[in-house]
């Protein structure tokens, strides 16, 4: 089957040993799926099985696809077409009103939607009545982290993001607090001004995919209490290196890999009683170690991405 991603990035194929591989580069490797960007839809061929519209988050990034029929051209090269979510499903709201009316042309006109949980799916059709919606499970690519999930693991804390809305990393830090030991959080595009002056949370520097990997597998905790319910990366990558993670249970990989630690929205003094049975019961940390890592093998391997994919969506 020949896929191409039509996004902002420019022409490419993923190749298995790439150190960078985030969940979205994961999915079109596992794929083996091109990428055009949307300047060059008229000069790809039209020979496509699928065709999927990665469209970018801010309105930035967007100012160029309103000179094209992104959808009636992607139609003209390919077999099906289909719309990727990419961020929360309610995410072009924040964008200009022309340009919410713009993606609601978009998600009416494609053959199908995939959205990133499958508590997205009632979203997609109420919003689309009659549309096509089926979830795209993340995943990881493991050539080059397959060692990983053997570090031996350190008594510190991992936090999910930053001090921000978008990742809720304020409750995070409360919560991680009640593990007594050592607190890390990674940096990323949202991290805010003054945050590393925090002087009990230190802060990694930006890394690649695969050293982020290497450093998430020593840490022997995760808290992730994300209100941006998105592709739910975070919760995976600690499913694979077996380090429980608590998060939010509208998440399908949090909901999926880590059952016993999910808790619903807000539910801050839930996830501070499990940080607490984690810290203090190391019977309980072991089977959610060990749940997380089979649990991981079992929704979100490679094998469970690409059987969901050809058996439940390309078809």
């Amino acid at each position: 089957m020949k896929i191409t991603f039509i996004s902002q990035k420019g022409p490419s194929f993923i190749p298995r040993d790439a150190v960078h591989l985030p969940v979205d580069l994961a999915q079109q490797c596992a794929l083996k799926a091109h990428n055009n960007h949307y300047t060059q839809i008229n000069q790809i061929g039209n020979d496509w099985d699928i065709v999927i519209l990665l469209i970018p988050k801010t309105p930035k990034d967007r100012d160029q696809l309103y000179d094209i029929d992104i959808v009636g051209e992607a139609k003209k090269i390919g077999k099906q077409v289909w719309y990727m979510q990419e961020g929360p499903a309610w995410i072009f709201q924040d964008l200009p009103l022309h340009q919410q009316f713009w993606h609601y042309n978009v998600l009416a006109e494609v053959d199908g939607i995939l959205c990133e949980n499958k508590t997205d799916i009632t979203y997609y059709e109420g919003l689309v009545p009659g549309q096509k919606v089926i979830d795209i499970p993340s995943t990881m690519i493991l050539d080059g982290v397959q060692d990983y999930p053997n570090i031996e693991k350190q008594e510190q804390v991992m936090i999910g993001g930053n001090f921000c809305r978008w990742y809720g990393g304020f409750d995070s830090y409360v919560v991680a607090q009640d593990f007594k030991c050592t607190m890390h959080a990674p940096s990323m595009g949202r991290k805010i001004e003054n945050e590393e002056q925090i002087e009990d949370l230190e802060h990694y520097p930006f890394m690649n995919w695969n050293e982020w990997i290497k450093m998430l597998a020593s840490h022997k905790y995760a808290v992730h209490l994300m209100p941006t319910f998105a592709a739910g990366t975070f919760a995976m990558n600690c499913g694979y290196v077996g380090t429980p993670c608590i998060g939010y249970n509208t998440v399908d990989t949090q909901r999926q890999i880590h059952p016993e630690l999910s808790v619903f929205p807000g539910d801050v003094k839930k996830a501070r009683f499990l940080a607490n049975k984690l810290k203090t019961d190391e019977r309980f940390w072991l089977r959610c170690s060990d749940m997380a890592k089979k649990n991981y093998q079992k929704y979100h391997s490679e094998e469970a991405f690409l059987n969901h994919m050809f058996k439940r969506v390309f078809v």
